[in-house]
């Protein structure tokens, strides 16, 4: 989760959440969630995602969204990323959908 978030924040991703997810879903442990200016933010948060995860030997079981950038899912098992363009977070609102979470401290890493 940690490497995720740092290298979403390298690429300056907006409004960062950790939840942790662990005892609300079998799915994953946690969610990072964040947002990007445009599509070519959003893009650019989950290719540098990818190429910092890959480097350290983790690649994603599944990339969804990707093409229309309105929403890219990148899922590395126990923690999934979710990149959202503003008004696609504004309507999905992942973080009240989970708001029984607990939500992880995060820093910047600059």
């Amino acid at each position: 989760m940690q490497m995720i978030v740092e290298a979403a924040q390298e690429e300056d991703a907006l409004d960062l959440v950790v939840l942790d997810v662990n005892e609300k879903t079998i799915i994953a442990d946690y969610f990072v969630i964040c947002s990007g200016r445009n599509l070519n933010h959003i893009h650019t948060i989950a290719e540098h995602v990818e190429q910092k995860l890959k480097a350290q030997g983790y690649w994603p079981l599944r990339r969804e969204g990707y093409e229309e950038g309105k929403w890219v899912i990148l899922d590395y098992a126990s923690t999934i990323l979710h990149i959202f363009r503003q008004q696609e977070r504004d309507y999905y609102q992942l973080e009240n959908l989970w708001a029984d979470a607990r939500k992880v401290s995060v820093e910047r890493t600059d």
